[in-house]
């Protein structure tokens, strides 16, 4: 149910195929990590584009299950998956799914609210430069057109020390995002490596967060409990 395994795993092949020159490769890759046109990206630009995915999709893919997880256990981890799956199927804008999708994406919008502030905050925890990492998500985390996805992106720039966001392209919709971190140089194929070790980190105190977060519950729904140390049911 957690993806942060196969998430860093297709980020450092796209990242080892730019570092060989081979942008065929990168770019046929691309799409198992996002929805972004890449026949015309760069080799800068495909980095931006696979940290910017990691940034996202740690936060979706593991730290948000992790916290549902951790709240209603596997049933609120599994509710979690299907509706972040739900979302990327028909929660897009498209002419097909324009009237379709919407309940799809502000039900995940919803559901990933906790789980984007958290890995946002443990990013910061993690960065070689906490200072930074909190300056560029606090200043630039509610610029992003997603109340969740720039959160985690924000902070990821931050803590990484790149600048995020700037145009997109989706295929014949194109985007002009804000960009996140002005004022830091831009993405290098290096910068690959460093946001995945960076979304290791995270998911291990998200982890540690979820699990001692969830020991707290239970011992507060325990202790709330007539039946407790009564000698049985």
């Amino acid at each position: 149910m957690l993806g942060g395994t196969s998430l860093t795993r297709e980020a450092r092949t796209i990242g080892r195929s730019l570092a060989a020159g081979d942008l065929t490769a990168a770019r046929e890759r691309l799409p198992h990590l996002c929805g972004r046109d890449p026949s015309a990206l760069d080799e800068r630009q495909l980095a931006r584009a696979v940290v910017e995915s990691v940034a996202e999709n740690t936060a979706d893919a593991v730290v948000n299950a992790l916290v549902w997880g951790g709240l209603a256990g596997s049933p609120g981890l599994l509710a979690f998956r299907a509706v972040n799956t739900l979302d990327a199927m028909v929660g897009h804008r498209s002419p097909r799914y324009a009237r379709f999708g919407w309940a799809s994406a502000r039900l995940d919008d919803v559901a990933g609210w906790p789980g984007a502030r958290l890995t946002a905050l443990l990013a910061v925890a993690a960065a070689p430069e906490p200072r930074t990492a909190w300056r560029v998500w606090r200043r630039d985390g509610s610029a992003h057109p997603s109340p969740n996805a720039g959160q985690a992106e924000s902070a990821f720039a931050g803590a990484v020390g790149v600048r995020l966001g700037g145009t997109l392209r989706y295929g014949e919709r194109v985007e002009h995002r804000p960009v996140l971190g002005g004022e830091l140089r831009a993405v290098g194929v290096d910068d690959i490596e460093r946001a995945c070790v960076l979304s290791r980190r995270v998911s291990a105190l998200a982890l540690g967060t979820t699990v001692a977060g969830h020991l707290v519950l239970r011992a507060a729904l325990g202790g709330n409990s007539p039946a407790r140390g009564r000698g049985g049911a």
